[in-house]
């Protein structure tokens, strides 16, 4: 059974920093795509960052600047550094990976709470 398990949220200062991970288990093989994502009480979820197993990252365009996503050696461990943190990014964000053959896994989901 596959899962994914978020860890390092918490609450943080504004333009302060935190930094994410996200472990993989019960895969013995690299996941195509792992991304971080976050949601807001009453609204969608949405995408801040990707990173495919050749290291190609995408992020969101107001997160691009201050966060920074990697997945060393490729393995199945993310993380997502976030500096300069303020208040909008209070969210719950969750780890989310693809395998190449079409399935799709979340995690639980980290707290993210910044106070201004």
């Amino acid at each position: 059974q596959v899962q994914l398990v978020e860890s390092g949220g918490g609450l943080v200062q504004a333009g302060g920093f935190l930094r994410l991970s996200c472990a993989a288990s019960g895969i013995v093989f690299s996941f195509n795509v792992m991304g971080w994502y976050r949601q807001a009480p009453g609204k969608e979820r949405e995408l801040v960052a990707s990173i495919t197993s050749g290291g190609m990252t995408n992020y969101a365009e107001a997160m691009k600047d201050r966060f920074t996503i990697s997945r060393p050696n490729a393995r199945n461990t993310m993380y997502l550094q976030m500096n300069s943190l303020n208040a909008e990014d209070t969210e719950v964000y969750y780890c989310k990976a693809a395998t190449r053959y079409g399935a799709n896994y979340w995690g639980q989901g980290t707290h993210v709470t910044v106070s201004s």
